[in-house]
C-alpha cells in the first residue's frame, strides 16, 4: 500500500481571489508535477482533496494526467488546521494506493504522525505542488521512498 501525499499548488491571494484558486504557474506546475509522474508509472485507486477549491483543482489536474482508477473525491479531516489522528487512522486501515491532496501545517503533522513522532515534529518540508511516496512495509510500518519537488523539474 502508498500513499503518495500532495501540497496543493500556488494559489491566489485571499485579497485577489477570497476563494483562493490556483494561479496560472500555479496550474502549470501542476501539470508538469502530474506528467512527470504519469511518465515514471504513477498508478492510483484514487485521489483524495480537501474541501478548498486550490486543493480540488490540484487534484483534478492531476487525475487528467495519472487517471486513477476511482477518480477523485473530497474528503473532511484535510484542512490546513484540522486533527491529524482521523486521517492517521485511516491511512492505516487503507488497502489501496492514493493520493491526498491537502494543506500545510496539516500534511507535515500527518507526516510526523504516519511515523509516530510528536505532530509538532517536522519530518519533512513539503513545497506547493511537492509530492511525498510513503509505503507500509509488511510490519504495517510507513517508509518514505521520495520525495518530488517543481523545481527537480528544472534540473
Amino acid at each position: 500500500m502508498a500513499i503518495y501525499l500532495v501540497q496543493h499548488g500556488a494559489a491566489k491571494a485571499e485579497a485577489e481571489d477570497p476563494q483562493r484558486s490556483l494561479t496560472n504557474e500555479g496550474k502549470r506546475t501542476v501539470e508538469r508535477i502530474g506528467e512527470h509522474l504519469a511518465k515514471c508509472g504513477v498508478a492510483l485507486d484514487r485521489i483524495e482533496h480537501s474541501d478548498k477549491l486550490r486543493a480540488r483543482q490540484t487534484a483534478e489536474i492531476l487525475a487528467a494526467k495519472l487517471h486513477p482508477a476511482h477518480g477523485i473525491v473530497q474528503v473532511s479531516g484535510l484542512a490546513a488546521n484540522d486533527d491529524v489522528e482521523p486521517t492517521r487512522v485511516r491511512l492505516n486501515q487503507e488497502t489501496g494506493t492514493l493520493m491526498v491532496v491537502g494543506h500545510l501545517p496539516h500534511l507535515s503533522r500527518l507526516v510526523s504522525r504516519l511515523f509516530a513522532l510528536p505532530a509538532d515534529h517536522a519530518l519533512m518540508r513539503f513545497q506547493m505542488g511537492g509530492v511525498v511516496k510513503l509505503e507500509r512495509d509488511s510490519d504495517g510500518r510507513w517508509v518514505l521512498c521520495w520525495m518530488f519537488t517543481p523545481e527537480l523539474l528544472s534540473c
